[in-house]
């Protein structure tokens, strides 16, 4: 028999109106490997931000209970043509009670228990799931559930892939968020070396509280001799960025040749042959990555997204991965939240206004069930 219940829909016309509502649907049974999930917790993560809000002008937006219409610029609507018409559900993670099971023993193992999983629509009271993406919680809460998977399995990842490819130090440029705090920890754990940026002096007292040994403000005035010190000392030639617009990876490029070249022994006039790469993960600032490529030859960018890369680690390392989360939940991997809100809360305007503004440290959890 369908299940009812309340879930958050996402609609973006071609003529730029942006539709965000909570609507009652009715869920229908799990079959195969599905299970129905009561959900209880979901964060609002920057990745989710996309799809919820976009660059839509909230300002001028219109909001009525449980409901906001807002306009996308010219150029924003443009770029997602291929969304125009459709409505989506949001909430990439969440945790909550598995009330119903699809056949198989995966699935039926699985009812009672209080999972986190990844629906991709866990801005929803009720959501299906696959039985083989659920991680069973044990005693944990939901709230401590509630992000086991983005920003855990994304720093797990970073170190994963910088062992990979037989790097020994990593360079991140939001080190003070969620999971640039988790980051900290694993390195520690891992003896990998860590350079943190953060923009404010309480940022860097907070990661040096964690025992960062290597954390510069980028607000600072020698912010760049900093950087040059903190990575002459690492060897972070390696380094993964959420923001993505203006000159911060260029930045983080122009330090690393300086680095390469006062170890030169002979000159080159096409710069070092250190090989520097960096990683975005994340667009943050929207506006163009400013590139002055003024650093070599040896210099790699590409973007790094975290369902692409469980893929080409495959089910082994995955489940290794995962397991550890839940062995570390409320330490390594603990996360913290400024405000909790109802489907109904998250959609008015000062809860956009503030969560959107995606300041660090202040994720919002939302609790579909009030």
């Amino acid at each position: 028999m369908a299940t009812t219940g309340k879930q958050l829909f996402t609609t973006l016309e071609a003529d730029g109106r942006l539709t965000v509502a909570i609507e009652d649907v009715s869920f229908d049974d799990p079959t195969g490997n599905q299970v129905l999930v009561r959900m209880e917790a979901a964060p609002i993560n920057p990745s989710d931000l996309a799809i919820l809000v976009g660059g839509a002008d909230m300002e001028t937006a219109e909001f009525t209970p449980g409901r906001f219409v807002a306009r996308m610029p010219e150029a924003v609507n443009a770029a997602s043509k291929a969304r125009h018409g459709l409505k989506l559900p949001a909430g990439n993670e969440g945790a909550g009670t598995v009330v119903a099971a699809g056949e198989s023993d995966t699935a039926q193992a699985l009812i009672g228990q209080r999972v986190s999983c990844v629906p991709g629509n866990a801005y929803s009271q009720y959501c299906l799931a696959d039985s083989a993406m659920c991680l069973p919680l044990g005693d944990h809460t939901a709230e401590e559930g509630a992000s086991a998977f983005v920003n855990p399995m994304t720093a797990l990842g970073f170190v994963e892939n910088a062992k990979a490819d037989g790097q020994s130090a990593i360079l991140h440029t939001v080190g003070a968020s969620n999971l640039g705090q988790m980051l900290t920890r694993i390195c520690q754990e891992d003896g990998i070396d860590l350079v943190n940026i953060v923009r404010k002096p309480d940022q860097v007292d907070l990661l040096k509280g964690l025992g960062t040994s290597h954390v510069v403000n980028s607000s600072d005035d020698d912010f760049f001799a900093q950087l040059t010190s903190a990575i002459s000392e690492t060897g972070a030639f390696y380094g993964f960025d959420p923001v993505g617009g203006g000159k911060l990876v260029d930045t983080a490029f122009r330090v690393m040749e300086q680095v390469a070249k006062e170890k030169m022994t002979e000159y080159s006039r096409y710069g070092s042959n250190q090989p520097k790469r960096m990683f975005i993960y994340g667009r943050l600032d929207t506006s163009p990555t400013i590139l002055t490529p003024s650093y070599g030859f040896g210099w790699t960018l590409s973007g790094w997204l975290l369902f692409p890369f469980l893929q080409s680690v495959g089910a082994e390392v995955m489940g290794r991965m995962r397991q550890r989360v839940r062995d570390n939940l409320t330490t390594t991997f603990a996360s913290s939240y400024k405000a909790r809100v109802t489907l109904e809360e998250m959609l008015t305007k000062d809860a956009v206004l503030d969560y959107r503004a995606m300041r660090t440290g202040e994720k919002y959890l939302v609790t579909p069930w009030g």
